[in-house]
């Protein structure tokens, strides 16, 4: 049987972790505390790419009237502590060199220069190490890291609002279905993804700016895939500065510094070139946001991970059908009078 209080522990590293939500872009979110007889006498959290990383901010901010204490406590660890020179040093060593001796971890890094060499090097060193504490909860907090190391392309979110009777919107026409709420909690989605991308007519029709106003992290990269360049220097996109990727077959005008356009093949898997040319710049989450067509075109080649569903009790009549998809629902909760549905791909 788990101790409970291994689970109390585990989980205050989740709720650590997470707080490196918006910054550790491509690196996990990994959360550390450290307790001695049940009391947290340090924790921290890997805050940005490059930065220290949890285990090392967890030590360091051991107040110095408790340093001694480090030697006869635990350290927890969302995830297995890594034991290769990256852009830190291996906190596997820091560890075994605070004489720390009880290492309990959520999961292993499923990065190849890791997985499993850092326990193994704890080990070796006289650390008793217990793994699997809350291990879903762990494998789902890296669930994004975890699809980069292993397939090195972009984890791929679709998200839509759709009405009470399954239709995504009106061609040609801006529609809204979902409440102020749902607004601001897209806008945080759209905070923790590295690239957002949209279709030509949505870009044109909805005039989005795909930015974060409403909540706090930063705008990701925005993508267009714009086959014949109708978009045009009168769009939003062209003056608010914002990094913007235009995926195009033609060359039309003189774009801003902040926009670069890429010529590809459009009759050649457009979206695997995307795909393809966004891991080569290290954006490894991307967020699909519309239209109906582009997002079909993600289901139809089975180039995504999860997807958000909102589920409004507006009713359109007619119009463009919703999205269908198949996987395994991951949550659903309510804000307001919308539904918020988190799926997995089968896949």
């Amino acid at each position: 049987m788990i101790d409970h209080h291994h689970k109390n522990f585990m989980q205050r590293c989740f709720d650590l972790a997470r707080l490196g939500e918006h910054d550790v872009q491509t690196n996990p979110m990994v959360g550390c505390v450290i307790v001695h007889q049940g009391k947290i006498i340090g924790e921290g959290y890997h805050k940005a790419f490059g930065e220290s990383h949890a285990e090392v901010m967890a030590l360091n901010s051991v107040q110095s009237g408790n340093k001694k204490l480090i030697v006869q406590s635990t350290m927890y660890v969302s995830l297995e502590p890594c034991s290769h020179f990256g852009k830190t040093p291996p906190c596997a060593h820091r560890i075994v060199k605070e004489g720390i001796r009880h290492v309990v971890v959520s999961c292993l890094d499923p990065n190849p220069v890791v997985k499993g060499s850092g326990i193994e090097y704890l080990k070796k060193n006289g650390v008793e190490v217990q793994i699997g504490i809350l291990h879903e909860e762990g494998e789902y907090l890296i669930r994004k890291f975890k699809f980069w190391v292993q397939n090195r392309t972009p984890f791929v979110t679709l998200k839509w609002a759709q009405s009470a009777d399954l239709k995504f919107g009106i061609e040609g026409q801006q529609v809204w279905l979902s409440n102020p709420f749902s607004k601001v909690f897209v806008h945080r989605l759209r905070a923790t993804h590295g690239a957002i991308m949209v279709g030509t007519n949505t870009a044109m029709v909805d005039r989005p700016s795909l930015n974060t106003r409403l909540a706090p992290g930063p705008s990701p990269v925005r993508i267009v895939p714009d086959r014949t360049g109708k978009l045009h220097e009168d769009h939003p996109f062209f003056s608010d500065k914002l990094p913007t990727i235009i995926y195009s077959e033609v060359e039309k005008g003189i774009l801003p510094a902040h926009i670069q356009r890429v010529n590809i093949d459009f009759s050649k898997d457009p979206l695997l070139q995307i795909l393809q040319d966004l891991a080569d710049r290290n954006l490894n989450t991307l967020l699909v946001e519309g239209g109906a067509q582009l997002i079909k075109s993600f289901i139809r080649e089975n180039f995504w991970q999860e997807a958000v569903v909102i589920r409004t009790p507006k009713k359109l009549g007619s119009g463009i059908s919703a999205p269908l998809l198949h996987g395994k629902q991951l949550k659903q909760f309510n804000l307001k009078d919308d539904e918020i549905l988190l799926i997995r791909s089968d896949n």
